[in-house]
């Protein structure tokens, strides 16, 4: 499985996030607004942080917020949202965020999939600044490696 498309719903550039939870919160509503997930996704991602820890920051600037696999996910989607000020989710080392990505995946096996397609893009470490610095959505697929 390839990452899912990119569609202009799911990606926002400079969003205002007063915190965390709202950051998580913004991808949630990109996802739903492309289709990928019902409202309540969003919520959902929140409840696996709070639950988890900040183990989402993936990298220095970077949290890929994710949920289990359940009925609120209506197909595979992806959501990019830039944050016009970065923000701290308590990581040690990966904090503050400026870059949140929302992954919604109809099975536990594609979410592990998608895990790894979406690590081999961050393999280049440049990847994160230019995305958080990215002022369009053709912009941020071109980054990605990916389509609308």
């Amino acid at each position: 499985m390839a990452l899912p498309s990119l569609p202009d719903s799911a990606v926002v550039i400079a969003a205002d996030a007063p915190d965390w939870r709202a950051a998580v919160l913004r991808a949630g509503d990109a996802l739903s607004a492309s289709g990928s997930t019902r409202d309540g996704y969003g919520d959902e991602m929140v409840r696996m942080i709070e639950e988890h820890g900040p183990y989402a920051v993936i990298a220095p600037g970077l949290v890929l917020a994710h949920a289990r696999p359940d009925e609120s996910v209506l197909q595979d989607g992806l959501a990019v949202v830039t944050l016009a000020e970065p923000v701290p989710f308590g990581h040690p080392h990966n904090d503050p965020v400026s870059v949140v990505l929302g992954l919604a995946v109809e099975s536990v096996g594609g979410h592990l999939e998608s895990i790894a397609d979406l690590a081999n893009v961050f393999n280049d470490s440049t990847v994160i600044p230019a995305l958080a610095a990215a002022t369009s959505a053709d912009e941020v697929r071109r980054l990605m490696g990916m389509t609308a």
